[in-house]
């Protein structure tokens, strides 16, 4: 099921034996898409420090009580590796984290590097072994000394400006993120004085470029089009009819080749 990330913020996270903190954050590999850590404040009990938990770690979440339960006891997170969150974190730091927590694979391999693949389209990639994905990347030096620069925050990225090929259409309000493999498959756009009334919703696959720098991201498609995309109704869940027609619509004028 699809599932908003606003929505998701403020879940308890919870260990074997006890309440672990709310859930203030997720970060997200900007290659893949896919969700890399969610961010934890765990109040009191460990003085309100921030920890990173991998979705590899998840039990079966409790929707109706807004828990996440992870197979972790209290102990091994108040001595996991201790990072500031605040800063960038680097690949070191993630191996210390995966170590410690045996986590073996990293989504951290990509067909693409600073966002975008050879036709322009997002691509998606598979999970590798951490040393592998470390040794592999062409960004190491770099990501230990100023952080993983594919690493970002979902919360930080919310306000970013989108913008058609021939001008602005909103702004990134929030992201739909598939619970079973923590992807996130859609941006959701507050088109505001644009398109009144209407939502639209954006994959990374249609996605041109996104400019860090600037927070802006563009979408391979015109104003006209996307105002003419299926409606998107947040009051409602994702169906796969709605995604078929979304994607077919979008399919008419961007190439996934």
């Amino acid at each position: 099921m699809k599932r908003t990330i606003n929505n998701l913020m403020g879940f308890t996270m919870g260990a074997t034996d006890g309440e672990i903190g709310k859930v203030t954050d997720f970060y997200f590999d900007d290659r893949t898409w896919t969700i890399r850590y969610l961010v934890v404040e765990t109040g009191n009990w460990l003085s309100n420090r921030k920890v990173l938990i991998s979705p590899k770690a998840l039990l079966q979440c409790d929707w109706e009580n807004e828990t996440f339960p992870v197979n972790l006891t209290k102990e091994q997170i108040e001595k996991s590796p201790d990072i500031d969150t605040d800063q960038p974190v680097s690949r070191q730091q993630e191996m210390e984290l995966y170590t410690h927590y045996s986590w073996t694979n990293y989504w951290g391999g990509g067909l693409w590097a600073g966002g975008m693949g050879t036709t322009g389209m997002m691509m998606p990639t598979l999970p590798v072994p951490i040393e592998e994905a470390v040794k592999n990347s062409k960004d190491t030096t770099d990501a230990e000394i100023n952080g993983d620069p594919h690493l970002r925050s979902a919360k930080s990225i919310q306000g970013y400006s989108i913008n058609a090929l021939d001008d602005t259409i909103g702004d990134v309000e929030d992201f739909l993120v598939d619970d079973s493999n923590w992807i996130i498959q859609f941006m959701v756009v507050d088109t505001g004085n644009w398109f009144p009334g209407k939502k639209v919703i954006i994959s990374p696959y249609w996605i041109r470029e996104i400019n860090w720098a600037t927070s802006e991201v563009t979408v391979n498609a015109s104003v006209e089009q996307v105002k003419n995309s299926p409606e998107y109704d947040a009051a409602k869940h994702l169906t796969t009819e709605y995604e078929a027609n979304l994607q077919n619509y979008y399919g008419r004028f961007i190439s996934h080749k």
